[in-house]
């Protein structure tokens, strides 16, 4: 069974920066895309950015500019860097792997608590 394993949430003041880790272990060469996903209290989950198999990448309009995606395939992680972070990013991330099959974001991790501070 796969396996993903988020890292490197926490608190942060409004405008500083955070970078989340995602470890996968697993049938990693049968996911088509990675992705971070973000659900605030309240509401529901979103797409925050994802890496596809062939380098593209897609961001949410809230993170453009922002966050940016990446992937150390030596490593099997994916990384989410973000920068100037707002109040409104407050959330738990989570680190999912999209399956080639069907196209389903089929695999997730336990979550990671990123809280920003005004």
């Amino acid at each position: 069974q796969p396996q993903l394993v988020e890292s490197g949430g926490g608190l942060v003041q409004a405008g500083g920066s955070l970078r989340l880790s995602c470890a996968a272990s697993g049938r990693t060469f049968s996911w088509s895309a990675m992705g971070w996903f973000r659900q605030a209290p309240g509401k529901e989950r979103e797409l925050v950015a994802a890496i596809y198999s062939d380098g593209s990448t897609h961001y949410a309009d809230s993170a453009k500019g922002r966050f940016t995606i990446s992937r150390d395939n030596a490593k099997n992680t994916v990384y989410l860097q973000m920068n100037s972070l707002k109040p409104e990013d407050t959330a738990v991330y989570y680190c999912a792997a999209r399956s080639s099959s069907d196209y389903s974001w089929r695999y997730w991790g336990q979550g990671t608590q990123v809280t920003v501070s005004p």
